[in-house]
């Protein structure tokens, strides 16, 4: 049994070591979700309105500020002797959602020597880079701008799964419906109550009569099951090639980009603030999601080695709990130390060559629309035949009114 034991602790070790005497780490990406905050909005019958947040609906808690020291300083130890001490403009690129919570969430390097600018202040701004929230195609899932994707998850609440689902907990939807004041409740959209009332009681808010263990529990089941309606249950390969698969994407091109010796380049981390959501999506195009919420300052991690033999492989891990250290994800059909060029087939499948392309959908008007024209274009030309036909043998008609009369040939000659 102790043999046993100790072959497990040195197999984890040498999956989790991130620097080895046979691989040497080159690259890494690493997404995570915000830390800890306020609700997103309320329930209209909710007793907390906006007003009674200190920032408002939405915004970093001073939890979630240190959530992300604590995972700041993870990523420190994690990494060092491969980035540098002191923050190097080159060496990390760092992007993020256009949201106040995911900005402030982007944090990891101390100032030193010349950087420190004030002595007791042992912090260090650098930049962070975001687009507006309505051009981000990146970092925020799902996408609202795909009506195939839409018709996917009309289908998918068509399915066996949704529907029992719905059956198992309808008198708890329809309890949401009467108590919180919603026009209507539906499984993908309830965890919106269920986020209101999480946030409400870590922050030490009195929940209403009705929120008792039993229906915090279910809510909670019904939340996580709408994160899998989003990215899976049905059709995921597809979902995840209109969603989570433009950030795998991304992701597969830098670490492919990193793999070229000759490239010289310097940059070693992207770091990408977003949301549980924009992991839920990712995880789903890698196939590896579990099915839960991803929690608060969760982290999902790619790292790319050169090998011994000169070649390249990617390690991925999750981390979704402080108290342990990450652990080891492996990609369906690799190993966990996968070959770059392995990762890179694995993934295609679930990355869209051409996304706009394939988010089109004929609506139901327009396919009226192509069978009129084309039946209005099948009676105009059978007409026009008709018309051709009719000119061809009036022509073709001898003319009797004049009678017969004798034409001479003056090509050929006279008659005899």
């Amino acid at each position: 049994m102790m043999s046993t034991v100790v072959l497990c602790v040195l197999t984890v070790a040498s999956v989790c070591g991130h620097v080895s005497a046979q691989r040497n780490l080159v690259y890494v990406t690493v997404l995570f979700r915000h830390g800890d905050r306020s609700p997103i909005k309320a329930y209209p019958t909710d007793p907390y309105q906006e007003k009674d947040w200190p920032q408002g609906f939405g915004q970093l808690s001073q939890e979630g500020m240190r959530q992300h020291f604590e995972l700041g300083q993870f990523l420190r130890k994690r990494y060092a002797g491969f980035l540098n001490e002191s923050y190097d403009r080159h060496e990390i690129l760092v992007r993020s959602t256009d949201y106040d919570r995911t900005l402030m969430s982007a944090s990891l390097y101390p100032p030193s020597d010349q950087q420190v600018f004030t002595p007791d202040l042992k912090w260090q701004p650098i930049p962070v880079h975001t687009v507006p929230q309505n051009e981000e195609r990146l970092l925020s899932f799902p996408l609202g701008d795909c009506p195939r994707y839409q018709q996917l998850m009309n289908e998918t609440e068509q399915t066996e799964e949704f529907l029992n689902v719905t059956a198992t907990y309808k008198d708890i939807l329809e309890l949401v419906r009467t108590k919180t004041g919603l026009n209507k409740t539906k499984v993908e959209s309830v965890w919106s109550v269920y986020d209101t009332l999480f946030c409400e009681s870590r922050h030490n808010k009195s929940a209403p009569a009705w929120v008792t263990p039993d229906v915090m529990k279910k809510l909670r089941a019904l939340k996580d099951f709408g994160f899998q309606v989003m990215f899976g249950v049905y059709a995921q390969q597809e979902k995840s090639r209109l969603q989570g698969g433009m950030l795998l994407n991304e992701i597969v091109k830098n670490l492919s980009k990193m793999a070229v010796p000759e490239s010289n380049q310097r940059l070693k981390l992207m770091m990408l603030s977003a949301h549980d959501t924009t992991v839920a999506a990712l995880q789903a195009s890698l196939n590896v999601f579990h099915g839960k919420q991803p929690p608060y300052a969760s982290c999902q991690i790619f790292e790319l080695y050169r090998d011994a033999n000169g070649s390249y492989s990617v390690s991925m891990f999750y981390r979704n709990d402080s108290t342990v250290e990450p652990y080891p994800q492996q990609l369906p059909g690799c190993s966990l130390n996968c070959s770059l060029d392995e990762f890179v087939r694995l993934t295609k499948p679930f990355i869209s060559d051409d996304r706009d392309k394939e988010c089109k959908v004929p609506s139901k008007g327009a396919d009226n629309e192509v069978i009129i024209s084309l039946a209005v274009s099948g009676v105009l030309l059978l007409l026009l035949v008709s018309i051709l036909l009719g000119i061809m043998c009036w022509r073709k008609e001898p003319n009797t009114s004049q009678g017969y009369r004798h034409v001479t040939n003056l090509d050929v000659g006279d008659e005899s």
